[in-house]
């Protein structure tokens, strides 16, 4: 590797890192630190019931997918905000308010993945509507902190008396309780790089075909791994910023990838040691935005 392409390839990492919107600031002069958030439990939420059988209701999740989720060629499910009707808006919002009712630690594991699942999705959905036209949710600046892009930081939502943003949900709930990396493929940040927003609610039933499917529908997409020439691979950043849960290491990735590679992926990785490059398109998924 050149230098040149060395420098390069660290510039574009910090720039994608600062976009995801995950400060800390420990000075304020140039050089100031950022990071991906690392996957860190919060102990309040790591209680559940192994033998509970109650279930949650995700109905209103499923119904406002199905009025308002959009499929495309090119594999991303987008939503319509512009024409989101306000009956949706409100079944939305009953929605979670119903989440925020629930008191999810009584629960069994597989009722408690499949909840925050669809509370980070559905949350992510209504910040952006809250804040409808965007060209990208990274331009929804609510998080706390001088340096803040994005909503991920704040709090929005109560669930049993706590305060929970959409960065607890993702890197102190899901990652670190269930140490899947699939869990990146379920979770969607409203943008086009993203692994695709599933066409239903996640449940304890179906969580374990969802995380496949949506392993398979990302790496086999353009925006999760293709090649630009025979040995170049180009892979999202997700694989990056998240390289923790996915091998710690650029040979982790790959592995990884060929898990769920099809046949013509999976022979193109034979022999590949390395990722040539990472990048992310950080384009809100509206489907009005769709020629």
């Amino acid at each position: 590797m050149g230098l040149q392409r060395s420098i390069v390839i660290a510039m574009r990492r910090f720039v994608n890192q600062l976009a995801l919107g995950f400060f800390t600031v420990v000075s304020c002069i140039p050089g100031a630190h950022a990071f991906v958030p690392k996957s860190e439990l919060w102990e309040r939420w790591a209680v559940h019931v192994p033998s509970a059988t109650a279930t949650i209701h995700h109905g209103e999740w499923d119904a406002f997918l199905a009025d308002n989720l959009v499929a495309h060629a090119d594999g991303v499910n987008r939503i319509a905000y512009a024409k989101v009707s306000d009956a949706d808006r409100k079944r939305l919002q009953d929605y979670l308010s119903a989440l925020s009712a629930v008191s999810i630690s009584e629960f069994s594991r597989d009722e408690q993945r499949a909840y925050w699942i669809n509370l980070y999705n559905a949350l992510t959905v209504n910040v952006v509507l809250e804040h409808y036209p965007v060209d990208s949710i990274r331009d929804i600046s609510i998080s706390p902190g001088w340096f803040s892009i994005g909503p991920w930081k704040k709090k929005l939502i109560l669930v049993e008396g706590e305060e929970i943003s959409l960065d607890d949900i993702e890197h102190r709930i899901l990652r670190p309780i269930w140490k899947d990396a699939r869990i990146h493929y379920a979770v969607n940040c409203a943008s086009l790089g993203c692994p695709r927003l599933m066409p239903g609610a996640f449940t304890a039933s179906n969580t374990e075909e969802f995380l496949d499917r949506g392993a398979k529908g990302f790496i086999n997409s353009t925006h999760g791994a293709r090649f630009d020439s025979d040995t170049r691979l180009i892979a999202s950043s997700i694989y990056d910023w998240f390289q923790e849960d996915f091998g710690g290491d650029e040979a982790g990735v790959i592995a990884h990838l060929r898990l769920y590679a099809h046949p013509e992926l999976k022979g193109k990785l034979e022999g590949i040691t390395g990722v040539y490059d990472f990048d992310y398109d950080w384009t809100l998924n509206d489907a009005a935005a769709v020629k």
